[in-house]
C-alpha cells in the first residue's frame, strides 16, 4: 500500500515559485502554462481541431475521450467548426463520467452537474447539424452501459483523452478512495476500469463550495465514471486546468511527487505522451508566495 505524502515533502514541493515549476530539474510530467482560461481555452480549441483534421485527411476515425470540464474551450471549438466547416462525422467521442443520484440514477438533464445535460447544450447543440458528430458516435457513461464501453476502449484504445484533474488529483471520477475498510493499492488503481461508485465527502464539500454556495445537500452523492485502465490504454493524454486554487496542490503533486494512490493522476507520468496545461492561476500556491510561513515541518 501507498504511505501518505510527507508533509515536508508536500510543503517543499508547494514553495516552488510558479515561474519556476515548467522548467523546474524535478519536474516528472510535461508541463506548459496558459496567461488565463480564454488562452487555454483557445488552445484547446484549436488542438482538437487539428487533430480531426487530421484525421479526417488520412481517411481514419478519431476515438476521443472527452470530459465535461474544464468548460472554456467549448465555445471556441464550436466556433472553429462551424466557421472551417470541419466535419465531426469521422469523430467517436467517449464521455468520460457521470453524475449520479443517490440511487445510482441519472440526473435531470437540466441539474448543474449532469454531465451529459451540459454536454448536450454547449458541445454538440451549437454545431452546424451538417457537421456534428454522430448519435451513434456518442458514448454516454451509465449504469447499463460501462461494460460495453470499457470492453470496447481496451479492446482499441482511445487516441486521445482530453481532461482535468481534481481537488484530490482525480482524472475522470477515479478519486482518491478514502474507505478505512477498503484501500487501494496503485497496482489496483492503475488496473482499475470503468464502475459506479459513491463521491468522496471532499469531492462533495468542494462542488458545493462551487457551485451550491455550499449547499452539500444538491451535489450528486455518486457518480460513473471511466477506469484508469481505459484512460492509460490511449495513445495521447492531455489534462487541463482553469480553476486556480481547487488544483493548486494536485498539481504540484503530480510534477514532483511519488506514483500514489493518494493523488490519481500521477498514474499520468507512467504514459509515454501526457501533457499538463494550466493557467498562471492554478499554478501558482499560496504557500510558495508566502515563504515567511512556518507550517510546523522540516523543510
Amino acid at each position: 500500500m501507498t504511505d501518505p505524502i510527507p508533509a515536508e515533502d508536500l510543503a517543499r514541493w508547494c514553495r516552488i515559485p510558479a515561474g519556476e515549476l515548467a522548467d523546474h530539474p524535478d519536474r516528472r510530467m510535461a508541463l506548459r502554462i496558459c496567461r488565463d482560461s480564454a488562452e487555454m481555452g483557445r488552445l484547446m480549441a484549436r488542438e482538437l481541431v487539428d487533430e480531426i483534421a487530421a484525421a479526417g485527411r488520412a481517411g481514419r476515425t478519431l476515438r476521443t475521450i472527452l470530459p465535461c470540464g474544464p468548460s472554456c474551450w467549448y465555445e471556441p471549438f464550436t466556433a472553429l467548426v462551424n466557421a472551417e466547416r470541419m466535419s465531426l462525422t469521422h469523430v467517436e467521442v467517449f464521455h468520460m463520467d457521470e453524475c449520479l443520484d443517490w440511487e445510482g440514477k441519472p440526473l435531470p438533464r437540466s441539474h448543474p452537474y449532469s454531465f451529459r445535460g451540459f454536454m448536450e447544450r454547449e458541445f454538440y447543440g451549437p454545431v452546424d447539424p451538417a457537421l456534428a458528430v454522430p448519435e451513434h458516435h456518442r458514448h454516454w457513461p451509465e449504469p447499463g452501459t460501462i461494460t460495453a464501453i470499457s470492453a470496447d476502449l481496451l479492446a482499441r484504445p482511445a487516441d486521445l483523452v482530453y481532461g482535468g484533474w481534481g481537488q484530490d488529483g482525480h482524472v475522470a471520477y477515479n478519486q482518491a478512495r478514502r474507505n478505512p475498510y477498503s484501500p487501494l493499492s496503485v497496482a489496483r488503481l492503475r488496473a482499475s476500469t470503468a464502475r459506479v461508485q459513491d463521491n468522496n465527502p471532499d469531492t462533495v464539500i468542494a462542488l458545493a463550495q462551487r457551485t451550491f454556495g455550499g449547499a452539500y445537500q444538491f451535489v450528486p452523492p455518486m457518480s460513473v465514471t471511466l477506469g484508469l485502465a481505459e484512460i492509460l490504454a490511449a495513445k495521447r493524454i492531455r489534462l487541463f486546468s482553469d480553476t486556480g486554487a481547487w488544483k493548486q496542490t494536485a498539481l504540484r503533486v503530480a510534477l514532483f511527487g511519488p506514483v500514489t494512490a493518494e493523488y490519481p493522476m500521477t498514474l499520468l507520468r507512467e504514459h509515454p505522451d501526457t501533457l499538463l496545461t494550466a493557467t498562471v492561476d492554478t499554478a501558482r500556491h499560496p504557500i510558495s508566495e508566502h515563504p515567511e510561513w512556518d507550517l510546523g515541518v522540516g523543510w
